[in-house]
C-alpha cells in the first residue's frame, strides 16, 4: 500500500515505519493522521514482522501537528452543539492514530532525533520503548499554543514519568534535551546522533530473536494487568500461562539449550 508521507520497510523481522515529510520536519498533516494507523495495521498483519520501529526522515522526528491542519479544525455546523459533537469526533479520530502503537500486538520502539514536539510526545508515549539521539528536543508544546494536549500525552505520560516532572513539562510547555529526558525516564537511553538507528535496530533484533508468542503475550499481559491488584494480576498470569505455556516455542527453547544452539522460534 502506498502512502504520501509515511513509509514502511520490512527487514530481518523488523518493521520500520518512517514519518516521511522531511521538508516540513515531519509535521503531521491530515493524510499522516490516517496513514500512520493504516501502516501500523499493515505491519501488524505481516507475520514476518516481530518488532515495529517508528522514526523520522530528515532533520527531525516530528514537530507535531501541522498548524495548517490545526487551523482547519474550525468546521461547518448547523448549531453550536453540532459543532462541538463534530470536534469531539475529530479528536477521537486523531487519538486513534497514536493508539495504534499502544494497541499493536507487536512491541513498538520510537527512535527520536531532532524535534519531538506536541503530537510527537503523544506518539512516542504510545510506544513501548523510547530511544533518543543526543540532539533530540522534547516538549509538550500544546501548552505554549494555548491548548491542553488531547491525543494521548495527558493519559500516557503520567504512567511513564513521576508526577513532579509531569507537572513541570505540562505546565511550562518548555523544551528539554535528551539528557534531561533520560534523567526523568521519558526515554530509555540516549545515543550519539549517528548511532541512534543502529542502536534501535540492535534492540529490535534482540527482541525479534525471542518467541513472538512470548513477547506479544507479555505485552498483552502488561496492558491487561496495569490496573489490577497484585492478587488479581497473579491470577490473571496463572490463567494466561495455563492457556499458552505449552507451545512449540517452549519446546524449541529447551531443545536449543540442550543442543547448545540458538533457538528458531516460530510463534506457535
Amino acid at each position: 500500500m502506498g502512502y504520501d508521507h509515511v513509509e514502511i520497510d520490512v527487514k530481518d523481522g523488523i518493521g520500520w515505519l518512517w514519518l516521511n515529510r522531511p521538508d516540513k520536519l515531519n509535521a503531521m498533516s491530515e493524510d499522516m493522521w490516517g496513514d500512520i494507523p493504516a501502516a501500523v495495521g499493515e505491519l501488524n498483519a505481516d507475520e514476518s514482522v516481530r518488532v515495529i520501529v517508528v522514526a523520522g526522515r530528515g532533520k527531525a522526528f516530528t514537530v507535531g501537528i501541522d498548524l495548517t491542519m490545526l487551523g482547519s479544525l474550525e468546521m461547518d455546523a448547523e448549531s453550536e452543539a453540532d459543532k462541538r459533537a463534530k470536534l469531539y469526533a475529530e479528536i477521537k479520530r486523531l487519538q486513534q492514530t497514536n493508539s495504534a502503537f499502544a494497541d499493536s500486538p507487536k512491541p513498538t520502539i520510537a527512535a527520536v532525533h531532532g524535534y519531538c514536539l506536541g503530537a510527537g510526545i503523544d506518539l512516542i508515549t504510545a510506544c513501548d520503548i523510547r530511544l533518543a539521539s543526543t540532539g533530540a528536543t522534547f516538549s509538550v508544546r500544546e501548552t505554549k499554543m494555548g491548548l491542553v494536549a488531547d491525543v494521548g500525552t495527558m493519559q500516557r505520560l503520567p504512567k511513564i514519568i513521576a508526577p513532579g516532572h509531569l507537572a513541570e513539562l505540562v505546565f511550562t510547555g518548555k523544551d528539554i534535551d535528551a539528557a534531561e529526558a533520560e534523567r526523568i525516564g521519558l526515554v530509555n537511553r540516549v545515543h550519539d546522533d549517528a548511532a541512534l538507528l543502529a542502536e534501535a535496530e540492535a534492540m529490535a533484533q534482540e527482541i525479534a530473536a525471542n518467541s513472538p508468542l512470548v513477547v506479544q503475550g507479555a505485552k498483552q499481559v502488561l496492558a491487561a494487568e496495569a490496573g489490577m491488584s497484585t492478587e488479581a494480576a497473579l491470577d490473571h498470569i496463572a490463567l494466561w500461562n495455563s492457556a499458552f505455556l505449552w507451545s512449540n516455542d517452549l519446546n524449541e527453547a529447551m531443545m536449543a539449550f540442550m543442543e547448545k544452539r540458538p533457538p528458531k522460534f516460530t510463534g506457535t
